[in-house]
């Protein structure tokens, strides 16, 4: 019998506190339903679609653990494949502790959050540094921002799940309350208006 694919998370250590803590049961329905997938849904490369940051986790060959954040236009970590992601990873502040663990360890996570409707997505999988492969840079890259891509960093889905939302913070881009807030704006110009208008319909002797 196959193991489920949440195992890559569930470890027996992991299963041992489900246990102890008493939440096994309800996790091994889960599996018994099919669990999760490593297959990349529409739901999920839409999701992807509106993302303009990620947190992207990788691990020394001793297992240190190291996150560091990635970020672009809007869609800048795409779809290539039903099992595979990358993305432009562009110039920082030149560590490269990240470009350094995958040499090591090709282990990785990958974050995602909408804060806005307060869902996270989780990812596990191994990454690869891709240098020198400029038709992929370029399909990664936006030339309309203004990052300098230095390699990409392809991603080969093992697993995803989407969290539950409790304690997750609502916060909003600028771009989201600028949508929020325009109409209000707009609003309030029209009412402005009206009264500008109406009051100078007054007779001035009633001024």
């Amino acid at each position: 019998m196959n193991s489920p694919i949440s195992d890559i998370a569930f470890t027996p250590s992991v299963k041992a506190v489900q246990q102890r803590m008493g939440s096994r049961t309800q996790y091994e329905h889960m599996e018994d339903r099919g669990g999760w997938t490593n297959v990349i849904t529409k739901d999920l490369t839409d999701f992807i679609g509106e993302r303009d940051s990620l947190y992207f986790a990788t691990a020394s060959a001793e297992g240190r653990p190291y996150i560091q954040h990635r970020g672009g236009p809007k869609g800048f970590l795409k779809v290539l494949y039903d099992r595979t992601l990358a993305f432009a990873d562009f110039t920082g502040n030149r560590q490269y502790i990240s470009v350094g663990n995958l040499a090591e360890n090709n282990k990785a996570f990958l974050f995602l959050m909408d804060y806005a409707t307060q869902t996270r997505v989780k990812i596990w999988g191994t990454a690869e540094v891709i240098n020198n492969d400029p038709p992929l840079l370029k399909q990664l890259t936006d030339s309309g921002y203004k990052g300098k891509p230095e390699r990409v960093i392809r991603f080969h889905v093992e697993a995803w799940d989407i969290n539950c939302r409790q304690h997750i913070q609502p916060r909003f881009t600028k771009e989201e309350l600028d949508s929020l807030v325009q109409p209000l704006h707009d609003r309030l110009a029209r009412l402005e208006a009206e009264n500008e208008a109406l009051k100078s319909q007054v007779p001035a002797s009633t001024k």
